[in-house]
């Protein structure tokens, strides 16, 4: 196939004249008469390379196959024209793209599978051709909607719905779009979101059965797979392109899939991380009460029983902390946010006063206090005898005499500063008093 070849003949006259013959055969009932005058002048006209034309008669043929309603021989037809020796690539595409418009219409009035040979069709024409990876994304994604629609069909088994999804998913995984230089930014980033959706949907159905059989976990088990690939599908897409107001919608799309993911990693600094992010989006910030945010960013102690009455009813509502093990984990955070603010105001503590603050047993409180002690979260050690609990570290004669070093300079600079004012305004007095004598 190419384009680049030049035009020898222009055969503009003899297509007009043609056509309306070829119609007129077509609309007596003789289709395929009238074809065959089309592919007779098609085969000159693309030897000519004299695209306008050879588009003309290839679209005219396509057209009349389509309106006959002989869709056996509109499959045949898109797929010989497109694989006629030195066919004009312009030519092809017109033809996709013309066929393209007509599944609906196909799907809605002609049913299911005469859609199903088109798409088919229209797919291995695309297939490994450049110019056309664009117009095969747009069908292959019709497709793998199809298979996720039979998914969820009220006749579907576990067995059926299950390869429907990974059918719909492989369909469109096979798709490098992020490579397609004829797909523009908006449409590339929802077909990768489109891409992630679907792995998402089957790395949890395999997580179900996953645990189900109580597999062990060595390897990538249940839908790990899938999960790796939504991360990478994650990498593919441009957060400053999402910024653009236009694509706010692509954006909290985008975050609420990454949300998933980081939840089923158990990652909450990026589920965290990502919900600042559609946090900071301006359809969702001018909408949302901004106290309960307030709530978790000051450093001020946070009463676990306090945060349940408030935002516990609401909280475990959400996909986020509709799990136990996350509603225990949200517990444990605010908790260690409690300590880390006693830690800043206090320097020694008794245990039960502690205790009392943090909603906790003296035994949960002590072994909190060792976790984060472990980790170096925070400087604290534990009189059991006096039950005080120290949150700063006995310093030695250096660093208080460092300190008391850089105190002395301070003082002195402020005296420094004050002497050098007060010389100031004596002077300034003293020459007021020899201009008034």
């Amino acid at each position: 196939m190419s384009d680049n070849k030049k035009q020898e003949k222009d055969f503009t006259s003899e297509v007009d004249a043609l056509l309306p013959e070829a119609e007129a055969k077509v609309k007596s009932g003789k289709l395929q008469e009238g074809l065959d005058k089309i592919f007779a002048l098609e085969k000159q006209t693309r030897n000519a390379a004299d695209l306008s034309s050879t588009t003309r008669l290839v679209k005219a043929a396509v057209e009349h196959c389509y309106n006959a309603h002989d869709f056996t021989l509109l499959n045949s037809t898109i797929s010989v024209l497109s694989k006629k020796h030195g066919q004009l690539k312009a030519a092809v595409q017109a033809i996709v793209e013309l066929s393209i418009g007509w599944l609906d219409d196909i799907k809605k009035a002609h049913g299911v599978p005469k859609w199903l040979e088109v798409v088919e069709t229209l797919r291995g024409v695309t297939e490994g051709k450049i110019f056309l990876e664009t117009p095969r994304a747009r069908v292959t994604l019709l497709l793998a909607h199809y298979h996720e629609g039979l998914s969820k069909a009220s006749t579907s088994t576990p067995a059926t719905e299950k390869q429907s999804l990974e059918t719909a998913s492989d369909l469109l995984s096979d798709l490098q779009v992020e490579t397609y230089s004829s797909m523009d930014r908006r449409e590339k980033t929802e077909f990768i979101l489109e891409q992630m959706r679907l792995l998402i949907t089957v790395a949890r159905q395999k997580d179900a059965e996953h645990q189900d059989k109580k597999v062990g976990k060595e390897g990538l088990g249940g839908g790990e797979t899938e999960w790796v690939k939504v991360r990478v599908g994650g990498r593919k897409v441009n957060e400053e392109f999402l910024k653009a107001k236009d694509n706010e919608d692509l954006k909290l799309k985008y975050y609420d899939l990454m949300i998933q993911h980081a939840l089923h990693q158990n990652n909450y600094l990026d589920v965290a991380k990502f919900y600042y992010k559609v946090w900071e989006t301006p359809s969702i910030k001018d909408d949302t009460d901004d106290k309960g945010r307030a709530c978790f960013v000051t450093r001020e102690l946070m009463r676990w029983p306090g945060i349940v009455s408030i935002y516990g009813e609401f909280l475990q509502q959400t996909p986020v902390f509709s799990s136990e093990k996350r509603w225990e984990d949200l517990h444990t955070r605010v908790i260690e946010h409690n300590i880390r603010v006693v830690a800043q105001y206090y320097t020694r503590i008794t245990l039960p006063r502690l205790t009392s603050l943090l909603d906790l047993t003296p035994k949960q409180t002590e072994e909190t206090l060792a976790r984060l002690v472990v980790s170096g979260t925070i400087w604290a050690r534990v009189d059991r005898p006096t039950g005080i609990v120290s949150f700063r570290n006995k310093r030695s004669a250096e660093d208080v005499m460092n300190d008391w070093s850089s105190d002395m300079q301070k003082l002195l600079g402020l005296v420094e500063k004050t002497w050098m004012g007060m010389n100031a305004a004596q002077a300034a007095q003293s020459r007021v008093v020899k201009a008034s004598s």
